[in-house]
């Protein structure tokens, strides 16, 4: 017909739900996520931004009958088009890690990419809830916590560090141990998200169980180092790309049933530590339990019982 095309059609949002940004869309991890993102009921309206590769990405996935209006930007100079009224954006850009590479190694590029993003938040949707992927997340949240000083738009309970995935290897580490379905296995992991900082709470874990000191130190180990055996087994070709993305959409999920008021919304997250502002620790940021609530997004600190 003539005049009409996909650019100028009259879609807006296609169901009603939310805006999500996804800020890396078009690579490793980012097609994946952007492809589950589009699967999502409860958002109406998906952007996705790279340097490269956007379009394709996005007629790709635009192609998919389901509900998310799906719209592609392409470099710098739309980044803030990108951004403009979204609720919730996702950062999985930047660089995967390589064999032979630490979370280190990759703090000199992705730190720069990240700081660059949250500079496009901090201007065109500073209420947004913002979930970094990039890594090392441990070091990457805190330079997003100061792009956000410095633009006095920061809110620690919309800064989130994905951790999800050590969540998700856990559960399904501990289900192989145990013989059971990983979808009904809990387990917190808290303190970081690189090496040993990972700590799998294994004596909390749901439902309640029990592992014999050599089990108890396999799953610790596995757990702390699945990000690695990833990388190995990809012999050069890169890293947790596919279940990141998985671990990134389930925590995505989880954040906008927080937005919608759903009740009783737990996840481990990477955030400013309530420890720090009570003087407890010195540590700014710490993953632990907290609770998602649709009343300001404020993140409730979630108590665990004794180990």
């Amino acid at each position: 017909m003539e005049g009409l095309s996909a650019a100028n059609c009259r879609a807006k949002g296609g169901s009603p739900g939310f805006k999500v940004a996804i800020l890396g869309a078009a690579g490793g991890i980012g097609q994946p996520l952007a492809m589950l993102m589009k699967m999502n009921p409860l958002v109406s309206v998906l952007h996705l931004y790279d340097v490269a590769n956007t379009p394709g990405v996005t007629a790709d996935i635009s192609h998919m009958d389901t509900g998310a209006v799906v719209r592609g930007f392409l470099g710098p100079q739309q980044l803030e088009d990108a951004l403009t009224g979204m609720d919730l954006v996702v950062i999985p850009a930047g660089v995967p890690r390589k064999p032979g590479m630490t979370r280190d190694d990759l703090f000199n590029i992705n730190a720069g990419i990240v700081k660059t993003l949250c500079e496009g938040i901090a201007k065109c949707c500073p209420k947004a809830i913002v979930n970094i992927i990039s890594n090392p997340v441990n070091s990457t949240v805190p330079i997003a916590a100061e792009v956000f000083k410095m633009a006095g738009t920061f809110d620690p309970r919309r800064l989130l560090g994905v951790t999800m995935l050590d969540v998700v290897r856990a559960n399904t580490f501990v289900a192989e141990v145990l013989g059971l379905d990983p979808r009904e296995v809990d387990v917190p992991v808290v303190g970081g998200h690189a090496g040993v900082t990972i700590l799998p709470l294994l004596s909390q874990i749901k439902p309640p169980c029990s592992f014999t000191p050599a089990e108890t130190e396999y799953l610790t180990s596995r757990i702390q180092n699945g990000g690695t055996e990833v990388v190995e087994a990809k012999a050069g070709a890169g890293s947790a790309t596919l279940s990141m993305a998985y671990a990134a959409v389930k925590f995505a999920d989880a954040c906008l049933h927080g937005l919608r008021g759903d009740a009783a919304i737990i996840q481990c997250a990477f955030v400013f530590s309530q420890a720090c502002i009570l003087n407890i620790l010195m540590l700014k940021f710490l993953c632990s339990l907290y609770m998602l609530t649709s009343h300001n997004f404020i993140l409730e600190h979630w108590q665990l019982g004794g180990s």
